[in-house]
């Protein structure tokens, strides 16, 4: 037997388990599956919006490169980071609405580097 998640996105072995251990990560891959599924969305919202946001904003067409779980890398000329930044960071900020009003703010973090370690 096995049972879905609130999401309905991911199928989860049954929770009458005997061992322990097996039962834990079974109640970690429900409570888990929504909040992964919900933040894969928002990503997902915010790479849509961008490219809209900055040829709006007329920035010099920076590139979105990558996605990394909820990272974006973008490749930026050295004279349009500053003003590309603020850009950047209010869409994803801002990635969930209108669909969904969130009780707790989006917080992002951005920095330009010239390599994605350098940036961590």
């Amino acid at each position: 037997m096995s049972r879905r998640s609130s999401a309905g996105a991911r199928t989860i072995p049954t929770f009458a388990r005997r061992i322990p251990s097996h039962r834990a990560f079974n109640e970690r891959a429900a409570i888990n599956a929504p909040i992964q599924g919900s933040a894969a969305d928002i990503i997902r919202r915010a790479m849509v919006k961008i490219e809209p946001a900055l040829s709006e904003a007329e920035a010099s067409r920076p590139r979105m490169l990558l996605q990394v779980h909820d990272e974006l890398i973008f490749e930026v000329e050295d004279a349009e980071v500053e003003r590309t930044i603020p850009i950047i960071v209010s869409v994803m900020e801002n990635a969930a609405m209108p669909a969904l009003d969130m009780r707790v703010p989006l917080k992002v973090d951005a920095r330009a580097a010239m390599n994605w370690d350098e940036a961590h």
